[in-house]
């Protein structure tokens, strides 16, 4: 009589190996599924990061020009120039050249290469449409009503002219905003075109602001500030000018003894500002 054959026992590891390694390529698929989407929008989210960095750094060079360009220096620029400026030199390739009368065209060689959605459309699709600055917290278009109020001349309020002869009557605060309408995405297709649903019609638009003092108190040298500051109602030792003379004679009589021998000195220099201007030495210039 034949005995009846039995299973090796390694059999039962074998099947639970093949167990285990079914269930990690099932939730690998599972997983899969999950994150391929994310790792295919990251790129078009890098891209409106990038975006974002270059309206910021293009609303300060909207400000800073207005620190060269103003009611007290110069002229202000145009509006339509600066959107001019910004639009090629932020928002065009990469490497654009920085000249003047230089235009972004609606063109490929003009766009940044990087800035296009998955079905390689741009996402600025037309430069002096979507590309736009304005000034002041109401966005408006006049720029010399971009001012936030400052309160500079509050000590003085009182004293009648003396904030004009500080020449504290400065506008206030300049703002600066530039402001980029990105395109929907195009109709993707493919398997993933899910992964974009929610960015189709996300109708994006990008704000960003810079706001600068760009009229602060300041002078050309020390003979302007004494300009600023003679005045009795701020400075009222100024009226000691009028009896320095008598105090430089007192001076002269109690110290005769020395003016024979050539060491007589002036008196003290009452009411006169240019004494203690901080001047530097003709052989320290050199």
């Amino acid at each position: 009589m034949r005995s009846a054959r039995t299973l090796p026992a390694t059999r039962p590891l074998l099947y639970f190996r093949g167990a285990v390694g079914g269930q990690a390529l099932t939730e690998f698929i599972v997983l899969a599924l999950v994150l391929i989407p994310l790792f295919l929008i990251i790129p078009l989210i890098a891209k409106y990061q990038d975006i974002a960095h270059h309206i910021q750094m293009a609303s300060r060079y909207v400000a800073f020009e207005a620190m060269a360009r103003n009611d007290s220096m110069s002229s202000w620029k145009p509006q339509s120039q600066l959107e001019q400026e910004v639009q090629r030199r932020f928002f065009s390739n990469s490497d654009a050249p920085i000249k003047s009368n230089d235009e972004a065209g609606d063109f490929n060689s003009h766009r940044n290469a990087f800035w296009k959605d998955p079905m390689g459309a741009p996402l600025i699709r037309n430069f002096n449409d979507d590309v736009r600055i304005s000034f002041g917290p109401d966005n408006i278009a006049a720029i010399r009503e971009s001012f936030i109020n400052a309160s500079d001349n509050a000590p003085f309020r009182g004293l009648v002219g003396v904030s004009d002869a500080l020449g504290l009557n400065a506008p206030g605060i300049h703002r600066a905003n530039v402001t980029v309408v990105l395109a929907n995405i195009s109709q993707p297709d493919g398997i993933h075109a899910r992964a974009f649903e929610g960015f189709k019609n996300i109708n994006l638009t990008m704000s960003r602001q810079t706001s600068l003092l760009i009229d602060p108190w300041s002078a050309r040298d020390s003979a302007q500030i004494e300009e600023r500051i003679d005045d009795i109602r701020i400075f009222p030792g100024s009226m000691l000018t009028t009896v320095a003379p008598l105090v430089d004679a007192a001076v002269a009589i109690v110290e005769s003894p020395s003016c024979f021998k050539g060491g007589c000195t002036s008196g003290p220099k009452l009411g006169k500002l240019d004494f203690w201007r901080d001047v530097v030495p003709n052989d320290r210039l050199k």
